[in-house]
């Protein structure tokens, strides 16, 4: 699943997956829209329910800072695999 928040200037991308050990991954990447400015954080959670409650109190975060979302896909829809690959440049950089 990918969410991804924006408000003029920011954004916030959550993508919530199974590493190839089955392990839930929480992954978050923030920054300014046009910059290379930002962040990348990945967590490892006890279980998909753990990523869920996160991925609920993120959406709580940013909409109490304006933040508006403005993408939530599958991460094997066409949407949700384009998010991936901006995802996919942050953690290389």
């Amino acid at each position: 699943m990918i969410v991804r928040w924006e408000s003029d200037h920011d954004y916030v991308l959550v993508h919530i997956h199974q590493d190839m050990f089955g392990d839930w991954i929480f992954s978050r990447a923030w920054g300014q829209i046009g910059t290379q400015y930002g962040g990348l954080q990945h967590r490892l959670a006890e279980d998909r329910d753990q990523t869920l409650l996160w991925l609920e109190d993120e959406g709580m975060i940013q909409r109490s800072r304006g933040l508006r979302k403005v993408l939530e896909a599958q991460s094997d829809s066409m949407e949700g695999e384009a998010a991936i690959r901006q995802l996919s440049l942050l953690d290389n950089a």
